[in-house]
């Protein structure tokens, strides 16, 4: 599913298919706003969202076998509550 399809299921439950996007466009925005301050969001029985630090490590390019270095940076994390997990099962 993508996003359009997602906003039109909203829709179907909403019955309005500006409110399924803006719903969805505001969701989004507070996601990656709050995340980029560093702070997770815990949803109860869905999941949390958080802020993995990696480490500055060494690689491989893989076409040529060169080592490369490879900077330390931040990746988000989902991680899925026992209702969803349950859900899914």
């Amino acid at each position: 599913m993508n996003k359009s399809e997602l906003i039109t299921e909203m829709a179907n439950v909403l019955n309005n298919r500006k409110e399924a996007e803006s719903a969805l466009n505001s969701l989004l925005d507070t996601i990656s706003i709050t995340l980029k301050k560093g702070d997770k969001i815990t949803l109860p029985g869905f999941g949390t969202f958080k802020v993995s630090k990696r480490k500055a490590r060494t690689g491989r390019n893989p076409r040529t076998g060169e080592t490369i270095k490879i900077k330390a940076h931040k990746v988000p994390l989902f991680a899925a509550g026992k209702k969803l997990k349950d859900a899914v099962a």
